[in-house]
């Protein structure tokens, strides 16, 4: 069934003239415009009075960070020295090569930024931004499915995908793992612990988010094959994934340690 729906998919949602519009490129603008209306729902039921204004200036900051931070990560950790033969590549990112762990970092930068410029709590956007940011994760998985890209290791299991790049094999469609994973659950339990009484303080929702994420990752590459021109590191143990997705596990129990310890009320304006 899945593999039927993925071959009668096309990774181009329409052209006009020269103009090639993919659907990679709507999830991102499509996942960004959710994520800023579920920030501000949920800000709206803590009791906040972020404006309108204020919160997409936000998201923008944190837009563009990402796709900043997703792409320089990429190059560095994935590109295996090419784009360093080839740096006028580093602009192509209509040939694909986006990394989380750097549109996380970069997303931070941008969000941090854009807070300080409105003088928000930079802690508590963090907390309303990952609330929503599963939605946007989950679509992008979706559109790497619908790309044929970052498939997974063979299988006989009645979901197997046989992707065009992947040769003549069913293979895990270890993009919709990642979906479901990353974001329809993980969405689900933000919703829940945004909901609770009373409210959680600063800084625990990012924790549980980056945890949460690392953990995730970490069990979908035993079965999602590595860039192929990094393979396996040290002797075929881990891959790439695994290894910058580790340190996400201890930052996120770290930060909800932390958190739960200072318990610093949520906010929305710094004061002064």
């Amino acid at each position: 069934m899945l593999n039927e729906l993925y071959h009668s998919l096309d990774p181009v949602a329409f052209s006009a003239g020269p103009i090639t519009v993919y659907w990679y490129g709507i999830s991102y603008i499509v996942g960004a415009v959710l994520t800023g209306v579920v920030m501000y729902r949920t800000q709206r039921r803590w009791g906040l009075g972020i404006s309108v204004d204020d919160l997409m200036t936000v998201v923008i900051g944190v837009v563009f960070g990402l796709l900043i931070g997703g792409r320089l990560f990429y190059v560095l950790f994935y590109g295996n020295g090419y784009y360093f033969e080839h740096p006028l590549e580093i602009l192509a990112t209509n040939h694909g090569g986006m990394s989380f762990h750097g549109g996380l970092v970069g997303g931070i930068v941008g969000g941090v930024l854009a807070c300080r410029l409105c003088r928000l709590s930079a802690w508590t956007v963090a907390d309303l931004a990952v609330i929503g940011a599963p939605v946007a994760l989950a679509l992008g998985r979706c559109a790497n499915f619908v790309n044929g890209e970052l498939w997974g290791k063979p299988t006989d299991l009645p979901w197997g995908v046989v992707f065009e790049s992947g040769g003549d094999v069913a293979r895990h469609p270890s993009q919709l793992y990642e979906a479901l994973l990353e974001g329809v659950l993980l969405f689900i339990v933000m919703q829940a612990l945004s909901r609770r009484k009373p409210l959680l303080p600063q800084g625990t929702f990012m924790g549980v988010f980056v945890a949460w994420y690392g953990v995730a990752r970490i069990l979908v590459e035993f079965v999602r094959v590595p860039d192929a021109q990094l393979g396996y590191l040290f002797g075929g143990v881990v891959t790439m994934g695994q290894l910058l997705s580790a340190p996400l596990v201890v930052a996120g129990v770290a930060l909800i340690v932390y958190a739960l310890r200072a318990k610093r009320p949520q906010r929305d304006y710094l004061e002064g």
